[in-house]
């Protein structure tokens, strides 16, 4: 489906129904917004296969760009490092409104070599369950995430202009009451639209969306996979980060923080094995 009034910018699964309205869900953007039935358009499948494809182009893209880096990486740390150093990447616990998308990152993150445990926990309900995760797996790094969404002709700079924000917001700040530092947990939050300033100011490192704009679904992971492989003796630009996610400065802001990855000794296959299958 796509809104005409919207020009057919966006294409939506419908997966709710009231009154005439309906409640959409974006086919390959972390949006959730509101229309009336007649106000949509069937799109043909071709065209929603078409946008599909150009998605999982975009993902494969920056997953080339991060395997890239980390040869790169790899190379110079020969260079400066033994060779003997196990490689221990920080660890992330994900909390997802959208339980497609929850199972795409995991796989993602397992492809990427970052130890992570994820939950669908609807957007309402994540400031409820963040406090007992944290302590459940004690990750060095944290995704609040799911969909969001800017009411049609409302202020910015408002709360209350937003779906999910508000959720989002809580649940930085019910996290940085278990972990106040943030570089002792680092937290990315937020979707398409989000109040970026907003989830910033309770806490985030990361956050959606400087300039209200959709974000990528995989931003969330592409972000904080570069965090879990800078080393934990450097602290990582915003820029720097930002050059990891699809849609950059537009829809994902940040501050400086310390990376994640730990050199370890001696390089036993069985102490990277249990590390890894803690987290699991």
């Amino acid at each position: 489906m796509a809104r005409k009034s919207y020009k057919g910018d966006v294409l939506f699964h419908v997966v709710g129904r009231a009154n005439g309205q309906c409640l959409l869900k974006g086919l390959n953007l972390r949006l959730l917004a509101d229309a009336p039935e007649n106000d949509l358009i069937v799109v043909s499948k071709a065209e929603a296969e078409k946008k599909r494809q150009q998605f999982f182009r975009e993902s494969l893209n920056m997953m080339k760009k991060v395997f890239g880096e980390r040869v790169l990486e790899k190379t110079q740390l020969r260079a400066s490092e033994n060779p003997e150093y196990i490689r221990l990447p920080g660890r992330v616990l994900h909390l997802d409104g959208d339980q497609e998308y929850l199972n795409l990152c995991l796989e993602y993150y397992r492809q990427l070599g970052v130890p992570a445990v994820g939950y669908c926990v609807g957007e309402e309900l994540q400031a409820g369950r963040v406090e007992a995760l944290l302590h459940a797996h004690r990750p060095d790094l944290l995704v609040l995430t799911g969909h969001d969404a800017m009411f049609r002709g409302k202020a910015a700079g408002k709360l209350s202009s937003y779906r999910h924000s508000a959720d989002f917001a809580e649940a930085v700040g019910k996290a940085r009451k278990v972990v106040a530092d943030k570089d002792g947990l680092v937290i990315f939050a937020g979707a398409c639209q989000s109040h970026f300033e907003a989830l910033m100011e309770a806490g985030a490192n990361f956050a959606s969306s400087p300039e209200r704009i959709f974000i990528h679904p995989f931003d969330p992971l592409f972000i904080m996979q570069k965090v879990a492989y800078t080393s934990i003796g450097r602290v990582i630009s915003p820029k720097e980060v930002l050059t990891n996610s699809v849609v950059g400065l537009a829809g994902i802001g940040g501050v400086q923080t310390r990376g994640k990855l730990r050199l370890g000794l001696p390089k036993t296959g069985l102490w990277q094995k249990g590390r890894r299958n803690e987290r699991d």
